[in-house]
């Protein structure tokens, strides 16, 4: 009898991720959907094997908010890629917290191989220590329905050239990490970007890049000292007409105020 079972989209194989793995806890579900050689990107640490490195990583994760959830908000996808911008939430003991990412995974055909992820972990730190958590943002009505997108050469162009601004930006329409609760942007002169990473599907763009060029304020703690600096970023964009006109933007500011800081940028 021949097999006539369809191979699963990268949306599915998503899907599953956040549904049968993430917020249900359940490592053993991986198996099915992630290879066992699967490496997670996120900033300038590599999390190299399913059950070696990735899953334990997790773990401690889930161990620290034991109801931890994720909530899609919205989701593109392509043959061979899917990606989500999603929210993060749970309490660690006694204090609650939501905080935003973006990831873009990569499959073989029938399974997960890898994902680039960014995501706000210094939102999280500022609602734990104040003990007071950030609005959670409604999810997407159905972030698993849609058909696999349409690449769309021209929209990748504007985003690549719109990629070279300097931090912050002035676009109301665009969400940078918490900077719409805080009041507070961060201020980074960008000298080059490293687009690593970049997906079109119908008019939205997804991408990973790094950022290099120099910290010029705005972090806890750390001063303007127009240090020299890199910067990990992942976005979610809206292009209309030949602009950039909405979207989501993440970045690994922990990690760079841990990099200014271990410098004595203080």
């Amino acid at each position: 009898m021949l097999d006539n079972a369809q191979p699963p989209t990268a949306l599915g194989l998503l899907r599953r991720w956040v549904v049968d793995y993430f917020n249900r806890h359940d490592a053993a579900a991986c198996a099915d959907f992630i290879v066992p050689d699967y490496s997670l990107h996120i900033g300038d640490t590599v999390f190299r094997g399913r059950d070696t490195e990735w899953l334990p990583a997790v773990d401690v994760q889930m161990k620290l908010f034991p109801g931890l959830a994720m909530t899609v908000h919205q989701t593109l996808s392509g043959p061979d890629w899917a990606a989500a911008y999603f929210s993060e939430h749970g309490a660690s003991k006694g204090r609650a917290a939501v905080w935003s990412g973006i990831a873009i995974y990569r499959t073989d055909g029938t399974r997960l191989v890898s994902c680039v992820a960014q995501e706000d972990y210094m939102t999280r730190q500022r609602q734990l220590k104040s003990g007071l958590a950030d609005p959670a943002e409604p999810p997407a009505v159905a972030p698993w329905d849609g058909a696999e997108g349409t690449p769309d050469p021209d929209a990748e162009a504007v985003v690549r050239d719109w990629l070279g601004a300097d931090w912050p930006l002035d676009h109301p329409a665009i969400r940078v990490d918490d900077e719409h609760i805080t009041g507070t942007p961060l201020r980074f002169a960008t000298r080059s970007v490293d687009v690593r990473s970049l997906h079109s599907a119908d008019g939205h763009v997804v991408f990973h890049a790094v950022y290099h060029g120099q910290y010029q304020g705005g972090l806890p703690k750390v001063d303007p000292t127009g240090q020299a600096a890199h910067l990990h970023c992942n976005g979610m964009l809206r292009v209309e007409d030949g602009k950039v006109s909405s979207g989501r933007i993440i970045r690994d500011r922990l990690a760079l105020r841990v990099l200014l800081r271990e410098r004595g940028g203080q």
